[in-house]
């Protein structure tokens, strides 16, 4: 990738959003290396996106050739390891809920630009040789004032027998949702007034390779102040990491995270979005394969409470390795 990182994106986006002046914002987990660019010059970066309707695709890969994709796991014994560490702190009460993610290789005859072309999911991105991003999980969105957010927690299998029904119903599953969701309230309060929560625990439903996955999702809003565009880098910051994909509190999973996890996310749980000019909406780099070496990573997870169960958890891990193309 080419070195277009910023060290002052919070700068760049309030200026740029005060001018109006659309652009691309790709913002690592870490903050480590984020990137801010003009909208028009992120194809000749080698990067490309897809928010649904919105893209800069000027030629669309279309083909139904069969492909091969294979995945080999990490150990169970080796998540179980980390699932132990994080349930202990749990069990301590420095943390509700933790996100815990692991990297599994992956083999395909799909390049990275025949995934990010073929791939079947609303939020898309492609930085050339180096990442691709099918998410299906809306970070913040911002229009005339109102922010909105769009927490996802829970995954199964659709072809379970009462599949729906299930999640909604299991205990595990429940506490992590409202868990996230009153998160996310918190998140919205620091940069807004009047949160509400719109809807709670609606399904969305997943088709990828080999299954249809339905996953949990939320929506909760907030209003600005009316000088918003000004601070849009600092609204930003303010809310990251994505609540999501870390866990509550925020501040002590994260470091019960960079403990369990024996890897660098790097870009992967980070978020990316567009400004028009005049809105801004953004997506949780979930579903994700990077590039390194050669081989690619599959880089997944789930959230770990105190209900949870390892065997399931590893499970949900391994399903959500997948590539959206039916």
């Amino acid at each position: 990738m080419k070195n277009i990182t910023c060290d002052n994106f919070t700068e760049i986006m309030n200026q740029w959003g005060k001018e109006g002046r659309p652009f691309l914002f790709i913002l690592d987990f870490e903050l480590k290396k984020p990137i801010v660019i003009p909208l028009e010059e992120a194809a000749e970066n080698g990067i490309f996106y897809t928010f649904d309707n919105l893209h800069n695709i000027s030629k669309q890969i279309v083909t139904n050739n069969k492909f091969t994709f294979n995945k080999f796991p990490v150990s169970y014994d080796l998540f179980r390891k980390s699932f132990d560490q994080v349930l202990s702190e749990i069990k301590r009460g420095n943390s509700f809920l933790t996100n815990l993610t692991f990297p599994t290789p992956v083999e395909t005859s799909l390049t990275l630009k025949e995934i990010f072309h073929r791939s079947e999911a609303p939020y898309k991105l492609l930085v050339e040789d180096s990442f691709v991003v099918f998410s299906p999980e809306l970070f913040v969105t911002i229009h005339t004032g109102k922010i909105s957010s769009f927490p996802m927690k829970g995954t199964i299998d659709g072809s379970i027998p009462n599949a729906e029904s299930k999640i909604l119903s299991d205990i595990k599953e429940t506490a992590e949702h409202h868990t996230i969701v009153d998160m996310i309230r918190s998140d919205l309060a620091l940069v807004s007034t009047n949160v509400t929560v719109e809807k709670f625990r609606y399904i969305n439903s997943v088709k990828t390779h080999d299954k249809t996955l339905l996953q949990v999702s939320s929506e909760v809003t907030g209003e600005l102040p009316l000088n918003y565009l000004d601070h849009l880098g600092e609204i930003m910051a303010k809310l990251l990491p994505a609540g999501s994909i870390c866990g509550a509190p925020k501040k002590k999973t994260l470091e019960i995270i960079s403990k369990a996890e024996n890897y660098s996310r790097g870009y992967y749980t980070g978020v990316f979005g567009i400004f028009d000019g005049e809105n801004l909406q953004s997506a949780v780099m979930i579903r994700f394969i990077e590039k390194i070496d050669h081989r690619y990573l599959f880089k997944s997870g789930g959230g770990i409470t105190f209900f949870s169960d390892p065997e399931k958890e590893y499970q949900e891990l391994i399903d959500k390795v997948y590539v959206p193309i039916h």
